[in-house]
């Protein structure tokens, strides 16, 4: 157990962190879950710029690594300019 009151803070901030970043990298995941199943061009459409955005959050942040978002956002592009 931490000794220093600091290193309790760091404990506590780190795991509400934690938390935060695992909501928001699955709610990515979900969404783009959800555009790789769309069948509307329209609709996909709509969604790959939210997707985009939600990815370049995630790389910002450095919950996923810049070039895992690029791959990404490429794969989407090309899968939503195919329909």
């Amino acid at each position: 157990m931490a000794n220093h009151k600091s290193a309790l803070k760091r404990i506590r901030t780190n795991e509400k962190r934690r938390v935060l970043n695992r909501y928001q990298h699955k709610t990515t995941r979900n969404a783009i879950k959800a555009l790789r199943i769309a069948t509307d061009k329209t609709d996909a459409t709509s969604k790959l710029s939210s997707v985009i955005s939600m990815i370049d959050k995630l790389a910002k942040k450095n919950i996923i690594h810049d070039n895992k978002a690029s791959n990404l956002k490429s794969k989407l592009t090309k899968l939503v300019s195919k329909l």
